[in-house]
């Protein structure tokens, strides 16, 4: 199962196929590129022309580079950190000394001893930049990363209990057997709630968390609360953190439903889009009856987590649409073994 605790060594090599070291690599890449057009530009004219000069040089070799490393990650995953090092030197060396002897070769070039500088600046900032990813690592090392994850589950738990705990007294005097059964199904649930929150489950786990939740608020509002649920089978073997759509369950429950004088419907739809997972979630809106701080920080405390496990490659995008809130998160697919 993976965990935030997987990469428990201190020095790595960056995960060259997620989507926010490659950002990275190509804004500080850019960004040099930029501050040579300025140094070179005569005037602050000129600067732009330079830079696309620039530009028209750094790019094929960097986006060359980029494909290769991407393409060895698995391997160079797999040496130590010193080894990994070298062959990333090694690989950007290479690939920016045929890219600056073609340049060369088909007259882009002034003459070849732009090669032997192309390859020593290629090979300085790559060196730069995995500095800097390592430092960055010591920095948001698990032990950090941890504890924040803990913080941020830990302020979704109460919530979950109060709720929980109204929809039982709701119906404790009317119906006790029934409020029996409520309470095994709230103990069994924070059995789930209280193992480690550091890893990520199959979605399959989270789904029958949020429907044990939606029995229990079923019994405090009744017909009022509707679900419709469009699960995809490959789905569920994906992994996503804890907690990830409970408390957006939850929030549609408080904010869509309860505010409502009639009978509401919660739409949950699950499937993947090639290698994303996409989760999909709307409730009825009613304007003037939202809680709006409450929402905000829960999906702020949502998105943050995803961050923590995936970086830049997960998103949550959240909306009116059609009088409906919706909101749609996307993350890697990786399926549970």
């Amino acid at each position: 199962m993976l965990s935030i605790r997987q990469n428990e060594r201190t020095d790595a090599l960056p995960d060259f196929r997620n989507l926010g070291v490659l950002a990275r690599i190509l804004l500080v890449v850019n960004a040099a590129a930029l501050a040579v057009a300025m140094v070179r530009a005569q005037r602050p004219a000129e600067v732009t022309v330079q830079f696309f000069e620039v530009v028209f040089w750094v790019e094929p070799a960097l986006f060359a580079i980029l494909a290769a490393l991407y393409a060895a990650n698995a391997a160079l995953a797999r040496l130590g950190y010193a080894a990994g090092l070298v062959c990333t030197l090694a690989i950007v060396a290479a690939l920016a000394g045929a890219t600056s002897a073609a340049q060369t070769w088909l007259g882009r070039l002034p003459d070849w001893s732009g090669l032997f500088y192309g390859v020593v600046l290629a090979v300085a900032q790559a060196a730069l930049l995995l500095e800097y990813f390592r430092v960055r690592a010591r920095a948001f090392s698990p032990a950090l990363a941890e504890a924040r994850l803990q913080a941020l589950q830990a302020r979704i738990r109460p919530h979950f209990l109060f709720n929980s705990l109204n929809a039982v007294l709701a119906i404790i005097r009317g119906d006790p057997k029934r409020a029996e059964g409520a309470l095994e199904d709230l103990a069994d649930l924070f059995r789930n709630l209280l193992a480690d929150n550091r890893q990520l489950i199959p979605l399959r786990r989270e789904i029958a968390l949020c429907r044990q939740y939606l029995n229990l608020e079923h019994l405090r509002l009744g017909e009022r609360l509707q679900v419709r649920w469009i699960v995809d089978a490959d789905a569920e073997t994906a992994l996503v953190p804890p907690m990830l759509l409970q408390p957006l369950v939850e929030n549609a429950v408080y904010h869509g439903i309860e505010p409502g004088v009639g009978p509401g419907a919660i739409e949950i739809d699950v499937g993947s889009d090639g290698d994303r997972l996409r989760v999909a979630l709307s409730n009825p809106y009613f304007p003037e009856h939202q809680h709006r701080q409450g929402n905000r920080m829960a999906l702020a405390n949502i998105r943050e987590r995803l961050q923590l496990h995936f970086d830049l490659e997960a998103t949550l995008d959240a909306g009116v649409e059609a009088g409906r809130y919706r909101i749609v998160m996307l993350m890697p697919l990786r399926s549970a073994p």
